[in-house]
């Protein structure tokens, strides 16, 4: 076997003559295997209460329809983990190697829920900066819209990664991934930098200057979760693109994608902490229904 492992590494090779594939395998990563599997459920409950909630039981408004989107990715990541930790748990189909399947299609919700993530920090960056341009120029169903391309797009730079990949064809061969990888690396920096940029301006925004605004639970709310996305998904995507780009040794793989996997599942379950929690701040304890505190999450109006 190479000393180094391509970015490709889940093209298959033949064993004993047979068409089954080979793959390498990465031993004594069974601990975050099974921290995954005990912390995944936690947020396939938050996030399934929150797309209950928000889809079903309070009224949707610009803001709202954003993060019902956001919990769907991050609920849709964790689907993904859950299931190919418990694979990795019970040894089940080393050969076939679905937990590599599930891990390429955690692709798709983690780039969605990045691209959300940076649509929602910068139309509030643009409401506070330019707030009467940003009332008179919004259209009605801009988030529902936003939401819907940058889910098709997301899935445009997917599918072509899962083909030349050769996760839809195993015995495809060509350098045209080295071209999707490169686009979709962009694409994550392009995401990176309006995020941290935003999310930046709007920080001072509240915290600076000789206007500063007043503080709202919403963006609390935002700047909290753009701040665990920094720490704990963050690198799950600079991951990413190193493997694309560096010739990293395959038993550094074997500790660090397993790492930021983890990270990153820790970041998808934060975020309806994050909302319960600053719904629940400075409420009293008769009132606190999960339907309340989430409204009191996305509330944009100044509190005594």
């Amino acid at each position: 076997m190479d000393t180094t492992i391509p970015p490709e590494w889940t093209e298959p090779t033949p064993m004993n003559g047979s068409n089954q594939s080979s793959y390498p395998f990465c031993d004594n990563t069974e601990v975050l295997d099974y921290l995954i599997f005990i912390i995944a459920p936690v947020g396939l409950a938050g996030n399934m209460t929150v797309l209950w909630l928000l889809g079903f039981c309070i009224c949707r408004n610009a803001i709202s329809v954003y993060i019902l989107n956001l919990a769907l990715s991050d609920f849709l990541f964790l689907c993904c983990l859950i299931i190919s930790s418990l694979l990795d748990i019970i040894k089940l189909f080393n050969h076939l190697s679905v937990s590599i399947i599930l891990s390429n299609l955690a692709f798709l919700p983690y780039i969605a829920g990045l691209s959300i993530l940076s649509a929602i920090s910068t139309e509030r960056c643009l409401s506070v900066l330019w707030p009467i341009w940003y009332r008179c120029h919004r259209p009605r169903h801009m988030s529902p819209v936003m939401c819907a391309v940058l889910w098709s797009l997301s899935l445009m730079l997917i599918i072509p990664e899962w083909y030349y990949s050769g996760f839809v064809d195993p015995f495809f061969h060509g350098d045209w991934w080295k071209y999707v990888d490169f686009i979709i690396s962009a694409w994550l920096i392009i995401l990176f930098v309006i995020l941290s940029e935003s999310s930046l301006a709007l920080l001072l925004r509240i915290l600076c200057g000789s206007r500063r605004m007043p503080l709202t639970r919403l963006y609390v709310t935002i700047l909290l979760t753009v701040l665990v996305f920094l720490i704990c998904g963050l690198p799950f995507g600079i991951h990413w693109f190193l493997l694309c780009w560096l010739p990293i040794p395959f038993y550094t793989f074997c500790y660090l994608h397993p790492m930021t996997v983890a990270l990153c599942c820790v970041n998808s379950c934060a975020n309806p902490i994050i909302y319960f929690f600053i719904g629940s701040f400075r409420q009293r304890r008769q009132q606190r229904t999960l339907k309340l505190l989430l409204q009191r999450a996305l509330q944009d109006t100044p509190e005594e």
